[in-house]
Parts: C-alpha cells; sequence; structure tokens
C-alpha cells in the first residue's frame, strides 16, 4: 500500500447543503423578536430621555413652555381676533388641551424619522431588531406629555374647569396616538436611509397637518357636510377624545373607533414597510 494513502473525504452528493438567501419582498413582523429585546427598547428610551435633559438650559421647562407659548399665540389669534368657538369652554384650556396630544404626536413623528440614521453606528455593527430604533423615540415624548399635562390640570382649576367620566378614555387615546406617530415616523425613517434629503419634508408636513386637525377650533365647526372629511384624519378621534377626557366632554365613541382602525393600519403598515427595506441599510446608512 503506498503511504500517501488515506481516508478519502465521503462524496459532496451525501452532505447536506444549505442555502442562504436575501429574503424577497415583505417580510413578517416577528413581535416575539421584538419582545425578547425588551431590555434594549427600555435603555433606548433611557438613551433618547437622558439625551434630551442631559446639558440642557431649559431642560423639562421646554415641555412646558412650548405647549404655553403656542397657548397664548392662538389664544390671541384664533380665540380673540377670529372668534374661533370653544364649545363653551375658556379658549386657553380649550386649545391647551389640544394643542398637548398634537405635540407628541409631532414629537414622536419627528423624532421617529430621524432615529434610524441617527443610530447609523450601532445599526451598521451589531445585529438587533432595527425597529426598536424607531419604536424607541415615543420614550422622551411620554415624559413631555406628562409634564405639559400638570400645567394643564392647573390651568384647568384656574377656570374652574374638571374632568370627569370622560377620563377612561384617555389611555385608549394615548395608545391610538402613539400607533399613528410610530408608524408613519418608522416608514419615514426607513426612506430617510436613502433619500437625506427627506427629513426636510417632516416639519412641513406635520405643520399642515395640525391645521386639518381640530386642534384649534372643534369638529362642530367644520360645516356639517363637510365634516366626514375631517373624520378621515386618524388624529382627529384622538385629539378631541384627549380634550375630552379632561374637560368632560363626551366622547364619540364611533370616531374614536374609526380613528383606531386607521392608527392600527398605519402602524402595521409602517412596520412592515421597514421591514421590507432595512436589510439593505448596513450598505446605504
Amino acid at each position: 500500500m503506498s503511504g500517501s494513502a488515506g481516508i478519502s473525504p465521503p462524496p459532496t452528493e451525501s452532505l447536506p447543503v444549505t442555502v442562504i438567501r436575501p429574503v424577497e419582498g415583505w417580510r413578517r413582523i416577528d413581535f416575539a423578536e421584538l419582545w425578547d429585546y425588551r431590555e434594549l427598547f427600555w435603555a433606548l428610551c433611557r438613551r433618547d430621555i437622558k439625551v434630551r435633559y442631559r446639558q440642557t438650559v431649559l431642560g423639562a421647562s421646554w415641555a412646558i413652555l412650548q405647549p404655553l407659548v403656542s397657548m397664548l399665540i392662538f389664544t390671541v389669534i384664533f380665540g380673540r381676533l377670529a372668534n374661533i368657538p370653544s364649545e363653551g369652554y375658556p379658549y386657553p384650556v380649550f386649545v391647551f388641551s389640544g394643542l398637548l396630544p398634537w405635540m407628541f404626536f409631532s414629537t414622536v413623528v419627528s423624532s421617529g424619522s430621524a432615529a434610524t440614521v441617527g443610530s447609523a453606528q450601532m445599526v451598521s455593527k451589531i445585529y438587533f431588531p432595527r425597529l426598536l430604533v424607531p419604536l424607541s423615540s415615543v420614550g422622551s415624548p411620554f415624559v413631555d406629555l406628562a409634564i405639559a399635562s400638570v400645567i394643564l390640570v392647573l390651568l384647568m382649576a384656574l377656570y374652574g374647569v374638571s374632568p370627569g367620566a370622560s377620563l377612561v378614555f384617555l389611555p385608549l387615546c394615548l395608545v391610538g396616538m402613539a400607533l399613528v406617530a410610530l408608524g408613519i415616523g418608522t416608514a419615514i425613517s426607513a426612506i430617510t436611509v436613502s433619500y437625506r434629503d427627506f427629513r426636510f419634508v417632516v416639519p412641513f408636513m406635520v405643520q399642515i397637518w395640525m391645521y386639518i386637525t381640530p386642534v384649534v377650533y372643534p369638529p362642530s365647526f367644520i360645516p356639517e357636510s363637510w365634516r366626514w372629511l375631517l373624520y378621515l384624519n386618524p388624529m382627529t378621534g384622538f385629539v378631541d377624545g384627549f380634550r375630552a377626557a379632561f374637560l368632560d366632554k363626551p366622547v364619540s365613541i364611533a370616531v374614536l373607533l374609526i380613528s383606531l382602525v386607521y392608527a392600527s393600519a398605519i402602524f402595521y403598515v409602517g412596520l412592515k414597510y421597514y421591514r421590507k427595506v432595512e436589510q439593505r441599510f448596513a450598505d446605504v446608512i
């Protein structure tokens, strides 16, 4: 026998072959994986809160000053000069209770749309569910909303307005607003990775959206024949519901349910689109 003879490897036909290919098209949302990484989600939320309030001149005061100054301006322009009705409530309380949910929504959309590009180093170096980055943008605005809500309660006490049974709808309104904002912010976050100038569209879009939402006017201000267009806006039910929760107004259950359906659809589509394009983030970010 030759000394160079040895054991020959088995024929390749008998070995299992695994072929790894990228997933084409729309990818499913792995909610179980997102739950497994919930500690990272909370860590990202805490990071955003610390970044927002650390080494700032105004700190938490900004969460109070921004809606308060806006309330004063809108009260003069729309409440005094334009005489827009406020359903029998003092206009400062009426508009402030509409500004708080809207500012929560606009902040989540703005910060969520820039979240992926802002976390480029982390996204391109390690694996984790990328969806956690834009989803975590909801943490800091919730803190701002909680702080500003204290001012709303004080303003209500000043004008002699007290909440009532409608307050039970407040959690539903908060969840709905978060779903709409996160759905839109997540989708724009994915688009901004490839088209960086798209982030300049967001402030303009949010500003226009505010004036087609009953923030500075009640839904009854719109003629009844045109009011159905207002209800196509998913934020209509949540802003009006948030205001009703604090001011003890009757809550329109039908409008709130319609907004919840829209919010769920927007949230799902936004997350699905993000999952569809996220596999190329590391290459273009």
